[in-house]
């Protein structure tokens, strides 16, 4: 494990085969933070909340909800973040799965989770361990910088 490369705090254009990995909401609603960008840059669709889409490739992190206020006639929509990161961890799997079988396509992996869902780094980047692995899946240089001292400890206490 010797990544050389991070994905970039803030990504402007990608090429054709380089794809956006963001966090989203499970309906798809792209209205903050990557997920809006992934929307309005990087060919999102609206309505879909996960999978590959355009250069971009969403991982539902929390679900958009709808709150009616008693004596009020209008509705208030708001992100929730999913309970815990074992919700989420089914859809970096499939992630994982789709990157290995694209290996022709980059995939530039944001702190997905750590933004508006409110996850800790290493919750999320643990999810993300497969990944040091595949040459085709860059991570975040938190994710890596978390993974690789965990590594280095365990190795420590294994000597």
């Amino acid at each position: 494990m010797s990544r050389v490369e991070f994905t970039p705090e803030k990504i402007e254009k990608l090429n054709k085969n380089e794809v956006f990995v963001f966090g989203s909401n499970v309906q798809g609603e792209h209205v903050g933070g990557a997920a809006l960008a992934a929307f309005a840059k990087f060919s999102a669709n609206w309505g879909q909340g996960c999978g590959l889409q355009g250069n971009s490739y969403a991982i539902p992190t929390c679900v958009r909800m709808t709150k009616v206020e008693k004596g009020c006639a209008f509705r208030k929509r708001y992100t929730k973040p999913f309970d815990s990161v074992e919700q989420i961890k089914p859809y970096i799997e499939v992630f994982i799965n789709d990157a290995e079988h694209f290996v022709e396509k980059i995939f530039y992996v944001t702190k997905i989770g750590c933004g508006i869902a409110g996850f800790k780094v290493n919750e999320i980047a643990e999810l993300f361990r497969p990944c040091l692995d595949m040459d085709n899946v860059i991570l975040p240089k938190e994710f890596v910088d978390y993974l690789t001292y965990v590594e280095n400890e365990y190795n420590k206490l294994n000597r």
